[in-house]
């Protein structure tokens, strides 16, 4: 299949005719905008989530164990196994920092080797939020002195290194609901059925982020 037959989403800028900042939270804002699918034509208004975007890291081990973190949504009022993953709030931080810092954080563990696994928008009909979902391995633990105090539902979390097998069924039988998780396991799988070829360079350009793009 040649290049440009390719599936791919692509950028499609449309006329904006206002944007209000209606709702200003702790983390993310609420964005009301008015714009036309094309010239002349309709009026269109859409309420979103404006979010900075967000990295997330499957840390993979010489066992072919992947780290899953247990933790408390409120919004869902569940607990969930997910990945250690963290907004992009830092001005200035290099993506890859960002999930190197995650990582040690949530999961008191480093990385000598990082790959891009997948990207995403966790809800695009509802929020601008992009996920860059990173692959690390080479991993060894962060010496204790030197270790993030965990606070508020963070405190609470537990960790758990399953089999990669392991954990696709949990997503296959519906037990893995964390997007991140979800996602990073499947194209874990698929990269790994493949020698790990396809994988992107943690540098990999993320053009998609809106932030790259200048929203």
């Amino acid at each position: 299949m040649g290049a440009d037959q390719r599936i791919a989403d692509e950028p499609s800028p449309r006329r904006v005719l206002s944007s209000e900042r209606v709702y200003n939270g702790r983390i993310w804002d609420v964005v009301s905008d008015t714009f036309e699918l094309s010239d002349g034509g309709d009026r269109l208004t859409r309420d979103y989530i404006g979010h900075p975007g967000a990295v997330a890291v499957l840390p993979l081990n010489e066992a072919g164990e992947v780290l899953l973190l247990k933790q408390y949504r409120h919004p869902v009022q569940m607990t969930l196994w997910e990945i250690p993953a963290g907004l992009l709030d830092v001005e200035g931080e290099d993506f890859v920092a960002g999930a190197a810092r995650e990582l040690a954080e949530e999961a008191d563990l480093v990385a000598e080797q990082w790959n891009v696994l997948a990207d995403l928008f966790n809800s695009p009909g509802s929020s601008s939020e992009a996920i860059r979902i990173y692959l690390a391995r080479g991993l060894s633990e962060v010496p204790e002195a030197e270790r993030h105090e965990r606070t508020e539902e963070e405190a609470e979390i537990e960790h758990r290194w399953v089999p990669l097998e392991e954990a696709v069924r949990a997503v296959l039988d519906g037990r893995l609901h964390n997007p991140s998780a979800v996602v990073g396991v499947l194209a874990l799988q698929a990269a790994r059925a493949e020698g790990f070829a396809s994988l992107r360079p943690a540098d990999a350009e993320w053009s998609a982020h809106p932030g790259q793009r200048g929203q």
